[in-house]
């Protein structure tokens, strides 16, 4: 096929540029309607499959006030680093027992993985269902709180 620049140069002086008979590009119909008509069928079919057309939302968005992050801690974590927190002053050492108040650390959840070989008396907001178990398992306590 020839560029658009050789096609216009040929069609130079012919009356309908090959567009057939003087009827054939007339209207609005040979470009598939005016402006958005039309749009629920041939217009928008490709950007409807891309998801890109005007107004058009895709799934369930949360509303910004229900959004919330909480600060989390693996019970693992705090077994590793019990004698760095009684160092810090972040938990204390009473007859083998780390007592530890993570609300001094603004964390909220304990979550279960890693392994607890201490006795650990943890006080924190929430706690998994693994996390208590292994915490009590290990001879520990765990006291939820209200935030």
């Amino acid at each position: 096929m020839t560029s658009n620049k050789n096609n216009t140069k040929k069609f130079r002086g012919s009356r309908t540029c090959g567009g057939g008979t003087s009827k054939n590009r007339r209207g609005a119909g040979n470009r598939g309607g005016r402006g958005r008509c039309g749009e629920n069928k041939h217009h928008s079919t490709r950007a409807l499959q891309l998801g890109y057309t005007r107004g058009h939302k895709r799934g369930f968005t949360r509303p910004l006030k229900m959004l919330r992050d909480t600060s989390i801690v693996n019970v693992g974590e705090l077994d590793e680093l019990a004698d760095q927190l009684v160092e810090d002053g972040f938990a204390e050492l009473q007859d083998d027992t780390y007592i530890m108040d993570l609300g001094v650390l603004d964390i909220e959840k304990v979550l279960g993985s890693g392994k607890v070989s201490k006795k650990l008396s943890i006080t924190a907001v929430e706690f998994s269902a693994s996390a208590k178990e292994k915490i009590e398992s290990a001879g520990g306590s765990c006291t939820e709180m209200s935030e």
